[in-house]
């Protein structure tokens, strides 16, 4: 009896794992599936789930435009609102013109997304994505900038021609992404904060390990959209959620520490000066009169890492 008592504990000691997930994946699917008016014509028709995404994860973007061409708008279910997806010009019209103001980023994308972009323009509605928008505009419209910034992305190109070039020559294979990843955040940081990285010759081993961390913390971040044990992990610090915040870690660290040593440096140098070439940096760093709202170290790193998605994109 004895035996078989102990047969059956270690059989339920085994199997207990296979039980659990067999019941987080029974409880993710009705969560999927339930109350999401499935046949009702007055929603966009259902082309797939969360598992659809996962399954799909590697080849994501081909995957949604394959989707998109038999038809542009459509839903995805998740154990959250479902996702809906559009590529017809008259929605996108609508979501980013004319009812701009009707469409917010939603708690729960700034929930996932804040430990990155924090407070900056990417996650802002209303009144302050307006504010933020008006400081940009002002910021970019600005002729000195713009033909600094042009020079910047010239001279910039031309090193990675030079460097692409040499890679060619002498027959050696090259990751052409990680080269533009590279050449735009040589170009983002020497427009913004007047330094030179140099990441795409490899001469600045702190550059390239921000640039790293900045990409890898931009593919874990985003990986929390399909993961809906994401709170979990960051609970618990373990697997992807634990990457994240080594990642984020890194990119925080090499930001600020960036934009103290500006700060300073600029204090030194005296308030702003128009004439100086380093518009942005001024603008950003100095309490400046032309400023439109207070700008601390935590908006200026989110205004780094916003300018790092657009100019990367």
């Amino acid at each position: 009896m004895n035996e078989l008592l102990r047969t059956i504990f270690m059989i339920f000691l085994w199997s207990s794992p296979l039980i659990l997930v067999f019941l987080i994946f029974c409880f993710i699917t009705l969560r999927i599936f339930t109350g999401k008016s499935l046949m009702n014509p007055e929603y966009p028709p259902v082309r797939g789930t969360l598992f659809n995404l996962i399954f799909h994860y590697n080849e994501l973007h081909d995957y949604m435009t394959r989707l998109a061409e038999k038809n542009p708008t459509f839903r995805i279910l998740t154990p959250a609102p479902s996702y809906v997806y559009t590529a017809e010009p008259r929605n996108v019209e609508h979501v980013l013109k004319s009812g701009f103001g009707k469409y917010s980023k939603g708690d729960r994308g700034r929930e996932i997304l804040a430990e990155l972009f924090g407070q900056g323009i990417f996650l802002a509605d209303g009144e302050d994505w307006k504010q933020q928008r008006k400081l940009a505009g002002l910021e970019f419209s600005t002729r000195v900038l713009r033909d600094f910034s042009c020079s910047v992305f010239r001279t910039n190109a031309a090193k990675l021609v030079r460097f692409v070039s040499g890679l060619s020559v002498a027959g050696r294979a090259f990751d052409m992404q990680d080269l533009l990843m590279k050449c735009t955040l040589d170009s983002i940081f020497e427009v913004g904060f007047g330094v030179e990285l140099n990441c795409v010759e490899g001469s600045s081993e702190e550059g390239t390990e921000f640039m790293k961390a900045f990409d890898a913390s931009h593919a874990l971040i985003w990986w929390r959209f399909l993961d809906p044990l994401w709170k979990l992990r960051r609970f618990f610090r373990i697997g992807s959620e634990a990457s994240l915040r080594k990642q984020i870690k890194v990119v925080d660290d090499f930001v600020h520490q960036l934009i103290r040593k500006k700060r300073k440096l600029l204090a030194l140098k005296g308030n702003c000066v128009s004439e100086n070439i380093n518009f942005i940096m001024q603008f950003f760093f100095l309490d400046c009169t032309i400023t439109l709202v207070a700008i601390n170290n935590v908006n200026a790193a989110c205004w780094v890492l916003s300018s790092l998605i657009v100019t990367n994109n």
